[in-house]
């Protein structure tokens, strides 16, 4: 009923162990490291940052139970594309995953992130889960067949578990310093000429 040729898809998907089913590039599963501003006083900047990992091993030697736990994640994506005249569309289109783990690995990636030597607030919670959400939008332009030019718009919203602060040393180029935990935002905007041959 919008216009012809338009259509619109939706998937979502579920995965223990396996979460580059769920979240992915084109070979691997991402984790996320981005850094904002702050308020906090004392803090060079804020960051955000969630590791997806398939599963954390807990070796006994360093007091686990010497067993793989699996990393469960979950996700929903959607698409809308319509269809202005021949030579034009645009698709609305966004994603939500959440990436979670169980207590056991929690306690164990939190023992490794929670050392002396990062100094954490008084306020710190350590929790490795996390969310990413995106919205974005794009306009296509075809003025003759296999030849494409579009702009696309896209809002991307890490929300991360992790509270307080802390002493981290991220690579380069940033320094070794202070950082707030903080949800991060980030806004993307590409142009693109595609010819098919």
């Amino acid at each position: 009923p919008t216009g012809a040729g338009d259509d619109l898809k939706i998937d979502a998907s579920y995965a223990k162990g396996a979460t580059k089913y769920v979240i992915s590039s084109a070979s691997t599963s991402p984790s996320f490291a981005m850094f904002g501003s702050t308020s906090t006083f004392g803090a060079y900047q804020s960051i955000g940052f969630g590791a997806t990992t398939d599963a954390v091993y807990l070796p006994v030697a360093a007091g686990g139970d010497g067993s793989l736990h699996l990393t469960e994640a979950f996700g929903i994506r959607g698409a809308f594309n319509h269809n202005w005249d021949p030579y034009w569309s645009s698709s609305l289109f966004g994603s939500y995953v959440a990436v979670r783990y169980d207590g056991a690995a929690k306690a164990f990636m939190c023992a490794n992130y929670t050392t002396p030597a990062k100094a954490v607030s008084a306020d710190y919670v350590c929790n490795p889960d996390f969310n990413l959400s995106q919205l974005g939008v794009i306009t296509r332009w075809t003025p003759v067949k296999d030849l494409t030019f579009s702009a696309e718009v896209l809002w991307v919203h890490l929300d991360q578990k992790f509270q307080g602060t802390a002493v981290l040393g991220p690579a380069a180029p940033k320094p070794s310093a202070r950082y707030e935990f903080k949800d991060q935002d980030t806004v993307h905007l590409q142009l693109r000429a595609q010819r098919n041959f």
